[in-house]
């Protein structure tokens, strides 16, 4: 088949996957993670949701959101049940599958939190000799050192809710959580007297709304950047992280997350 020929296949073929992205709702899946999306009595809230919502609203594009395990929603855009992904992040090896957009929706900082009446010590990984670290099933902690060492057991529950209720029943001797998400979090279950964080980083990573790659949605993610920017710069963007950089005590009443968010 003449160059020319393939060209023009490939060309119509793209555009009319783009038309087929336009004619029905973008599909995204996330992990509830606590204040990036979750839900407060049956309604989605959340940093990161509110924000790509706003955005995509002022791109008049429709989305369905759906909150599954982190590995569901990994298999889910591979498989093609989903056109994007919330809270992700930006690796060279998820390039071949996925579009992220020029633009961050957030960063975030994994520390190790501890019980106020079991404190563990930590400066550098040989602290952790022989420790269990309540972690997350399916997140990419993007510390090579930290997520290959064999000093310390690393043992997952079903929630990050849940990773704390072990910490202060001595069930596991630290956990790792992104420090805002940590004690927005506590301040839901009422254990933030009870838990703190040591300061060091262990990383520090942007989180991206991903999108399937030769889906069509190459254009969608220049326009997502660029609109994304744009709302950073106004007040109401301000507003929105001021509110969840401070959790209430009242949020308590709302149920937590049942399921744990990338990453």
């Amino acid at each position: 088949m003449p160059l020319f020929h393939r060209q023009l296949i490939a060309a119509l073929l793209f555009a009319c996957l783009s038309l087929a992205a336009q004619g029905q709702p973008l599909r995204i899946v996330s992990e509830a993670w606590p204040p990036y999306i979750h839900t407060e009595n049956g309604v989605l809230r959340g940093l990161d949701y509110e924000t790509t919502q706003i955005v995509l609203q002022r791109l008049d594009v429709e989305v369905e959101w759906q909150l599954l395990p982190w590995r569901r929603c990994l298999m889910a855009l591979e498989q093609g049940q989903a056109d994007g992904i919330l809270g992700i992040f930006h690796t060279p090896e998820r390039e071949a599958s996925m579009l992220f957009p020029g633009e961050p929706l957030s960063q975030i900082d994994f520390v190790l939190f501890y019980a106020k009446a079991n404190p563990h010590p930590f400066q550098h990984l040989t602290d952790l000799r022989g420790l269990k670290v309540g972690v997350s099933a399916g997140y990419w902690y993007n510390n090579r050192d930290f997520r290959e060492s064999t000093l310390f057991t690393r043992e997952s529950a079903p929630s990050h809710a849940a990773n704390f209720g072990k910490l202060v029943r001595k069930r596991v001797d630290l956990v790792i959580n992104d420090r805002r998400s940590g004690h927005f979090i506590l301040a839901q279950t009422g254990l933030e007297e009870q838990i703190q964080h040591h300061p060091q980083v262990i990383s520090r990573n942007p989180l991206y709304l991903g999108l399937r790659r030769n889906a069509g949605h190459d254009e969608l993610a220049q326009r997502f950047a660029s609109e994304l920017r744009r709302f950073k710069q106004e007040p109401a963007y301000a507003a929105l992280k001021a509110r969840y950089n401070s959790p209430d005590r009242p949020r308590r009443a709302a149920q937590p997350p049942s399921k744990t968010a990338n990453h």
